[in-house]
């Protein structure tokens, strides 16, 4: 089983492909996982809902399905704690780029009807997660060294 530190999402540039499919799978998992916690019983049809869903779509090809059930009882794990809306932040802030919202939606209200009882915390944290979409933040440019060491943002601006 993959280490904790393995499990958190990948800060500033992306540079390979994986990282990225790695990254939007975090995103879609939290998403799972914020509804499967909201009512305090994780159930497996819920992680196996993510995984189907993910899959159905393909959204993250590159990301195998141990790797998304792993990914999912860890964030759940995480969700448990305190400092949640941090973790749900930090993991959809690297895509927020993407167009990954009505994914984020979609994956969401399926968990939540998953084990056939839609739980009122798991409808706060439906709207949650729309709100989330329409504020968070966006992704910082990165800027990368010239030749001379002058930074330049990515785009070249």
């Amino acid at each position: 089983m993959p280490d904790a530190e393995a499990l958190r999402p990948i800060q500033g540039e992306i540079t390979e492909p994986s990282s990225l499919h790695e990254q939007a799978a975090a995103a879609l998992v939290i998403a799972g996982a914020l509804v499967a916690v909201a009512d305090r019983r994780v159930a497996a049809v819920e992680r196996e809902e993510v995984t189907r869903f993910i899959r159905e779509r393909g959204l993250a090809p590159h990301v195998s399905e141990a790797r998304l059930a792993a990914m999912f009882d860890e964030l759940a794990e995480r969700l448990e704690q305190p400092d949640f809306a941090n973790v749900v932040i930090d993991t959809l802030r690297p895509v927020s780029d993407l167009p990954l919202a009505a994914h984020l939606i979609d994956i969401s209200e399926r968990v939540a009807a998953a084990d056939e009882d839609v739980h009122p915390h798991e409808v706060q944290a439906i709207k949650l997660l729309r709100l989330l979409t329409l504020v968070l933040p966006r992704s910082k440019p990165v800027s990368r060294v010239t030749p001379r060491g002058e930074g330049r943002l990515a785009s070249g601006a």
